[in-house]
């Protein structure tokens, strides 16, 4: 609705109204189709897998394995209409690289659940580093 008033308020600015349609058509097909949240934790790869399970626990979602893959490891999880996979890519032995994507059927992706499971994880690793247990190698943030 913003869009459309937006749109009637440049009628006579028609090269601008395209450049703000097409602006933001893409920005809501990147939203849609590559709806992949990323994020590096200063914490070592064990501490983050730990947290970034936690994390699927506390939020209802079914952990299905791990897998290894060239540049760390995969994990695989599930929930009744979505595909979760959590790429874990060690950067360092104190900094780990998470990329989480939810895949909600055919080629959309759910951007809202990867980045919630992002926010979990961290929650996790940021508790765990207050109270001094749970995942090892955590720091503060």
């Amino acid at each position: 609705m913003v869009l459309s008033v937006a749109v009637l308020a440049l009628a006579g600015c028609q090269p601008l109204a395209v450049s703000v349609l097409g602006a933001a058509g893409g920005a809501a097909l990147r939203y849609s189709f590559d709806g992949v949240t990323s994020r590096t934790f200063t914490a070592s790869a064990p501490a983050v897998k730990e947290a970034s399970l936690a994390a699927l626990e506390r939020m209802g979602i079914t952990h299905d394995g791990t897998a290894p893959y060239e540049y760390g490891e995969i994990i695989s999880a599930r929930t009744e209409n979505r595909t979760i996979e959590i790429e874990l890519e060690p950067i360092s032995p104190k900094a780990t690289r998470v990329r989480v994507a939810a895949k909600n059927g055919g080629m959309l992706y759910d951007n809202a659940t990867a980045s919630e499971i992002v926010a979990q994880t961290e929650r996790v690793l940021s508790s765990a580093a207050s109270a001094g247990s749970g995942p090892t190698g955590a720091s503060s943030f």
